[in-house]
């Protein structure tokens, strides 16, 4: 190959040729001697700066010499006088001398490591655009400053404490959880966090102070009631349980209140309708009416009386699905009711599936109407059988018997069918469900109510859906690209969380507002209180939004926290270990494990292995390729080295075994030590298959991603494309894994522990291949991304002979000269905008298993030339090379450690040790949330910002007592009498009262959540009212009998209305279009019996109701 060495290569070969071969001495001489330099005896060569680019190099003032004796400070020459002829004898039974002497190869494994410097550094060039390191800040500049209620806790931490839902009273925040509830006062949100050793449990250290309930089933729902003081809680075993509100708590778990079993599966929806009534939605479309009565009689029982509670309201329970089956047809879906909403403007309620609709009656509770998500009406049957009979038809492997005519098939050729047989049955179930894709796109996730009366859902694809009252489809809206998880509203805003963990606010005519990244997964609850909108991300974190976001407040609170930065800054340091191994599908003996990692890891807190070729085979990859399609990974040969690395480390006693991932022919693990394991979490896992067809995982690369002190890393093992001339491939590997690698929760035993069933994990090479909105790699949003592995890049323009001279010579910096994968990241081609530390030890591929030191290089038949085929790279916050650790710059690395192990010999490729130094600059989240809090109670702007929002425009009402009498109506008049504000009112009944002999009414009882009598009509009963107008309310007496059976004169069916006069209170509720305060007024509504007016039969009773109406009764 001599013949095609560049003109620069030859004359760097020529000037080496000039240095006599005496001057050559072993590696044991030099660690051994401590006398002497290398820079007097070689005056005459260039100097030669170890760099792709003059600018790209650490340290380069103390490492500017071409020889690389400046490693070892005390080096000195042999002095041996030999001819080329000798030289070539023994130049490896001389560097098999020094290596048995220093098994590393290029330092000292068991010294100090932490007095080192760091080694200098080369820097690959193209570091822009996706390879760019992620913008940093001490608060973040793209979206408004939040109230971090609960920083995201570490997923590990979450265990059986997961939460699931929130909602808000006017003065707490309720959280529901997969063991209870737990409660947080908002006048503690300021709070600072009870820290590691307090009252709370590790991940709660740094959240505002909160109280926790006794242990009960997963909480799936919740539901705030104002007018009975309670909140409501559905759970996964059936039963609904109530909560005192604002009640004094302590360190003792506080105990729910009434509770009853409502159904036999898990309680999915919650909602209290405008009469009061309590209605609850399960698994296969069940849905449950628990009428107020019953609830309210309950809930006065003395407490002698209190075991026959939830008798009595399991009794009255109205089973509606029950209701409206006739001959086995039911009439609704029987599909999860996902979500229940009840429209108080109309007194309806809907009742939503993943596909469909039904709007019922809330004051008869009749069924009126079912439709699916497009809004066409449906005349529903259940096909669910039919349907599952043709997916079973579909995946039937026909079997044909062979003819005893044909030949047999060879091995390879019945491989190669079974392969594409399985393939087949794949494209044929993905194609069966394709049709079902489109439909699963429009999903329904969430519904909410708005101050105009308009219903809105979110579908699974974004798409933003607004309706009538009446269940028509008005009109739909798509500002995101990713599914809609859930909605809040106050006034005239709407705010809509997505699964990609962004926030959007639109208006009530649907065009969007502002958008922003609110947590770095899923929002999966928002609610508004306290002048915030909280969000709930599915790993636990709580934050608050104050309602004027975006806006001029947001800009004081960003410049004055910024100004406290030092007071909430970190500083927190770890050493990282990163071994990477090609272990030609052998396995390793304790010696050579101890060797290459155990002898490394004394000041270490996370160690990270990749191994490649690990298992090998046609049967063997195509076996991983299946196994990968259903999210199935792992042998018991990768298992074996885990355990066999697991035991070197000391596992169980010093280090913890965090995570996995192995895909085929390639394995990455991850150990941390007790110590450091506190702030180590969120493991996730990806793998991206680069063989054959980009489906084979013989080459690829495996990722782990997880929080460091709350920074997240990534590392990846890669094994490239092979041979000299595959450099464009190699090349295309690593751009492939950069831009495709998708993390997801790992499906192995010691890293699954921490999965919530929130939301569901992801598996799966790719895992479809999905990136963030920004369209960049989720690798290039990492803080640090550590590359390492058999990178196969080889040495060029050079023979086999000539680089085992330079080896020999210890000329390290003129082989790197020829090294592929130098002048590729020179040129910006791979690795872009990443370091590396300039090599030091021998090319580390190809070996002659079982071959003892340098001598062990190929001298087969083919005689690889040696080459640095395995590697180390990273990339870490710095945009500069003389950036700072803080806020703006978080981690910042370097590398104190990178040598190869020349005395392992299991394999044709030497493994490789490298140890990172990382600082880490971290925000101690309860000082800050401290210091947000006193910026919001003392700046005077801030305070100024937040009284505009009390503002509520004046309304008129008209008249202030009201009496009807049967079947009567009267109206309601209510004026806006602001010139420029829209006000936006709600009418609630503050309590209902009998009229006693003398006139007086006696005390009055508020239903559930505010809800009207029966027998009172309100409509509409919320709405907007503009500027100078005014709207009328109809308030009208209504009929509503129910056949009562009457002992002794004592009605049995309690629950129903009895026929006294009675009074109640109207509450007309006024805010401003975005208001945080409230002004109400108060009308009184009184009506008085006719003489004549008692009851009549069932079967009068049956006759009023409207044709094609459901008949629903009492479920006994």
């Amino acid at each position: 190959m001599g013949d095609r060495l560049e003109e620069e290569d030859k004359e760097a070969l020529a000037a080496l040729d000039s240095v006599p071969p005496k001057k050559i001495q072993s590696y044991s001489h030099q660690l051994r001697s401590n006398t002497g330099g290398h820079y007097n005896r070689h005056p005459q060569r260039q100097v030669r700066k170890h760099s792709l680019d003059d600018n790209q190099i650490g340290n380069v003032d103390r490492y500017c010499d071409s020889s690389d004796d400046d490693f070892y400070p005390y080096a000195t020459s042999s002095g041996v006088d030999s001819s080329a002829e000798e030289y070539h004898q023994n130049i490896s039974q001389r560097l098999d001398h020094s290596v048995s002497i220093d098994g590393s190869g290029g330092g000292n494994g068991g010294s100090d490591d932490s007095a080192r410097q760091p080694l200098p550094e080369v820097i690959a060039n193209g570091g822009t655009g996706i390879f760019k390191a992620p913008s940093r800040a001490a608060v973040h500049p793209a979206r408004p400053p939040c109230l971090e209620l609960r920083p995201h806790p570490l997923r590990e931490t979450q265990v059986g404490k997961f939460l699931r839902t929130i909602a808000c009273t006017e003065n707490q925040l309720w959280a529901g959880q997969e063991s209870g509830v737990r409660v947080w006062n908002l006048t503690d949100a300021y709070k600072p966090g009870l820290g590691m050793g307090g009252r709370a449990r590790r991940g709660d250290e740094d959240a505002a102070p909160f109280y926790e309930s006794s242990s009960t089933s997963p909480t799936m729902c919740m539901i705030v009631d104002s007018g009975s003081k309670l909140v409501w809680s559905g759970h996964k075993d059936g039963r609904i349980r109530s909560w005192k509100m604002d009640q004094p708590l302590d360190d003792t778990p506080f105990k729910e209140g009434l509770s009853w079993q409502g159904h036999r599966g898990a309680i999915l929806s919650l909602v209290i309708t405008s009469h009061g009534d309590i209605w609850s939605g399960s698994e296969g479309g069940v849905i449950k009416i628990w009428p107020w009565e019953s609830i309210e009689k309950s809930l006065s029982l003395s407490a002698e009386e209190r075991h026959m509670a939830a008798l009595l309201v399991e009794r009255s329970g109205i089973d509606l699905k029950s209701q409206v089956t006739v001959n086995g047809v039911c009439r609704i879906s029987s599909s999860d009711v996902k979500c229940l909403l009840s429209d108080n403007v109309r007194a309806k309620v809907w009742a939503a599936t993943s596909l469909s609709f039904s709007l019922w009656d809330a004051r008869t509770r009749e069924l009126l109407k079912v439709y699916n998500v497009d809004g066409q009406i449906e005349n529903r049957v259940d096909m669910s059988s039919v349907q599952d009979q043709a997916v079973e038809d579909e995946m039937n492997v026909k079997f044909v018997s062979k003819s005893k005519k044909e030949k047999p098939q060879g091995f390879l050729q019945r491989s190669r069918n079974a392969i594409l047989g399985a393939a087949d049955a794949v494209r044929r179930v993905a194609t069966k469900g394709a049709g079902a894709f489109a439909e699963d796109a429009k999903r329904t996730e969430a519904l909410v109510l708005t101050a105009d009366g308009m219903i809105w859902s979110g579908c699974s694809n974004g798409l933003l859906v607004q309706w009538d009252g009446n269940g028509n489809r008005l009109q739909d809206f798509t500002h995101h690209a990713h599914a809609v998880q859930c909605f809040c509203t106050l006034g005239s805003r709407i705010w809509v969380g997505y699964v990609s963990g962004f926030l959007q606010l639109i208006d009530l005519e649907g065009n969007l507002i502002a958008s922003w990244v609110a947590h770095n997964g899923p929002v999966i609850k928002l609610v508004v209180g306290r002048g915030y909108v909280f969000s709930l991300a599915s790993h636990g974190g709580i934050r608050g939004w104050n309602i004027s976001s975006p806006g001029p407040l947001d800009d004081i609170l960003r410049s004055d926290l910024a100004a406290k930065e030092l007071d909430y800054t970190r500083q927190e340091n770890v050493k990282i270990l990163i071994g990477t191994w090609n272990v030609g599908q052998g396995r390793a003996s304790h010696e050579a494990l101890a060797s290459w990692l155990g002898s490394a890891v004394s000041d270490v807190g996370i160690v990270v292995v990749g191994l490649q070729e690990v298992e090998m085979g046609a049967g063997f990859l195509a076996m991983s390729a299946a196994k990968e399609t259903v999210g199935v990974e792992g042998s018991s040969v990768g298992q074996w080295w885990q355990d066999a690395i697991g035991k070197t480390l000391d596992e169980g006693t010093t280090f913890e075994r965090v995570g996995s991932r192995q895909l085929a022919a390639l394995l990455i693990a991850i150990w941390v030590r007790k110590s450091v394991r506190t702030h180590v979490g969120d493991l996730d896992v990806g793998a991206v298959a680069c063989g054959l067809a980009r489906a084979i995982g013989n080459k690829g690369g495996v990722g782990l991603r997880l929080r460091v002190y709350d920074r997240i890393m990534c590392f990846v093992n890669c094994h490239l494309a092979a041979h000299l001339e595959a450099v464009n491939r190699r090349n295309a590997d690593f751009d492939h894994i950069y831009r495709t690698m998708v993390f997801s929760r790992s499906s192995t035993p010691n890293a699954a522990a921490g999965v919530s069933t929130v939301v569901p994990a992801l598996r799966g090479t790719n895992a479809g291949e999905r990136t963030p909105e920004e369209g960049r790699p989720e690798l290039a949003e990492a803080d640090l991304v550590i590359f390492w592995g058999d990178f196969n890049y080889r040495l060029f323009g050079i023979s086999y002979d000539e680089a085992r001279d330079f080896v020999s010579q210890r000329s390290f910096d003129w082989l790197r000269e020829r090294d592929q994968l130098r002048a590729e990241m020179k040129a910006g081609r791979v690795f872009q905008g990443m370091r590396e530390a300039l090599i030091r030890f021998p090319p580390t591929y190809k070996f002659e298993k079982g071959k003892p030191g340098l001598g062990g290089y190929d001298s087969g038949e083919k005689k690889r030339i040696p080459a640095w085929c395995d590697r180390v790279l990273y990339r870490d916050n710095r945009t500069t090379s003389t950036s700072e650790c803080s806020l703006e710059c978080p981690v910042i690395a370097s590398i104190y450690q990178y040598e190869a192990c020349m005395d392992v010999i299991e394999s044709d490729h030497k493994p490789v040790r490298c140890k990172l130094n990382v600082d880490i600059s971290r925000v101690d989240r309860s000082v800050r949330r401290e210091a947000f809090g006193n910026i919001v109670q003392s700046n005077d702007r801030i305070r100024s910002l937040l009284h505009e929002f009390t503002y509520v425009p004046e309304l008129v009402i008209s008249p202030n007592s009201i009496t009807l009498q049967n079947q009567e109506t009267s109206m309601l008049r209510i004026t806006n009498k602001s010139g420029a504000d829209d006000a936006m009112y709600q009418i609630l009944c503050e309590g209902q009262s009998n009229i006693k002999e003398d006139e007086q009414p006696s005390d009055y009882h508020p239903r559930g959540s505010f809800g009207f009598p029966r027998w009172l009509e309100v409509s509409p009963a919320a709405g907007i009212i503009k500027p100078d107008q005014l709207v009328d309310i109809s308030v009208r007496h209504e009929e509503f009998h129910t056949l009562e059976d009457l002992v002794d004169g004592v009605p049995q069916s309690w629950w129903c209305e009895d026929t006294r006069d009675k009074e109640v209170i109207l509450l007309v509720v006024a805010r401003g279009s975005c208001s945080i305060e409230t002004k109400t007024h108060r009308v009184q509504v009184r009506h008085c019996f006719s003489a004549n007016t008692v009851r009549i039969d069932a079967k009068n009773n049956s006759s009023k109701r409207p044709q094609g109406a459901s008949s629903v009764g009492r479920n006994g």
